[in-house]
């Protein structure tokens, strides 16, 4: 059975940084595309950023203060989020693909694994 647990998440002052993590288990996701999205309350679920073998892709809201990444050997997903605003508190997901990307690796459909999030709250 594939399973995505994320953890880190907590309550950071604006401006202050946290380190999310996500653990896969049930496969090895070391070849499949991985992702980071987050849900705030009365929004749509908001894509953040993406890995693949090759490269990663990050939304413009995040880009320059994000970095994901990856540690195959730990079948492992990260998220470094530093300079977080008040904005940035919500549920925060990650995702993985068993196989290629046939569309935009932005949209939540591409991805079949998701975990069962990890709430960030930033105070202001």
């Amino acid at each position: 059975q594939v399973q995505l647990v994320e953890s880190g998440g907590g309550l950071v002052q604006a401006g202050g940084s946290l380190r999310l993590s996500c653990a896969a288990s049930g496969r090895t996701f070391s070849s499949y595309p991985m992702a980071w999205f987050r849900l705030a309350p009365g929004k749509v679920r908001e894509f953040l950023a993406a890995i693949t073998w090759s490269s990663t892709y990050y939304a413009d809201s995040v880009k320059g203060r994000f970095t994901i990444s990856r540690d195959n050997a730990k079948n492992s997903l990260y998220l470094q989020m530093n300079y977080l605003k008040p904005e940035g508190a919500a549920a925060y997901y990650c995702a993985a693909r068993s196989g290629a990307y046939s569309g935009s690796y932005r949209r939540d459909e591409q991805y079949n694994y998701w975990g069962q999030g990890s709430q960030v709250t930033v105070s202001s």
